[in-house]
């Protein structure tokens, strides 16, 4: 029932990014350049809580809009409802609804979802990760010199030393591939032919 609960969840929070998805509506900021929240954020995450306090009213949620609701259970939903929400307000179709489950502090269950182009990945411990109900796995890749990286910086990050820009140029003058995509799940994972590769 946890996992159902997840999935539907998930694309009832990615119904509503799409019903918002290169329309009209609002937009503010938060802390930060470009740390944006819009309309459409809110009305996934409204989604999204409607799932769970329907299955799982006890339930604690850490969500990044509302922040943490806490209950008296050993289990909480975290929630992006809209991760890479800058990419969602220019209409690049890069962006996803990402839940994770903790239990006791642990994390046991996640998925995330690209309505835009119908890609579900589901993971949970001990039994490995999907894509669209497909086995993925960790890219055998040891060298980097070799591999296609993807990355992501920080809304504040200007002024730091030996700081993201840096890093980026020294792969860079290496003639190293690297891609910055706007999502950090989309940071994480890489496809060569279908396989996900975790990306360090």
């Amino acid at each position: 029932m946890l996992k159902s609960a997840l999935m539907e969840a998930v694309r009832s929070g990615a119904a509503e990014v799409v019903r918002f998805f290169n329309g009209s509506f609002t937009i503010s900021n938060k802390e930060g350049i470009n740390n944006l929240v819009t309309e459409a954020d809110h009305a996934s995450e409204k989604a999204i809580f409607s799932i769970i306090k329907k299955n799982f009213p006890d339930h604690q949620i850490l969500s990044e809009e509302t922040g943490e609701i806490s209950q008296d259970s050993r289990y909480k939903w975290i929630i992006d409802p809209i991760d890479g929400t800058v990419n969602f307000a220019h209409g690049i179709p890069l962006n996803c609804v990402s839940i994770g489950i903790e239990h006791e502090g642990e994390m046991i269950m996640g998925a995330v979802y690209n309505p835009h182009i119908n890609e579900m990945f589901f993971a949970e411990k001990g039994k490995g990760a999907t894509l669209n109900d497909k086995p993925i796995r960790v890219s055998a890749q040891t060298q980097t010199a070799h591999a296609c990286l993807v990355t992501g910086f920080p809304y504040t990050y200007i002024n730091m030393q030996n700081g993201p820009l840096e890093i980026f140029e020294r792969f860079i003058r290496r003639g190293i591939p690297v891609r910055r995509l706007g999502s950090a799940v989309f940071m994480n994972i890489n496809w060569n032919h279908g396989t996900a590769q975790r990306v360090i």
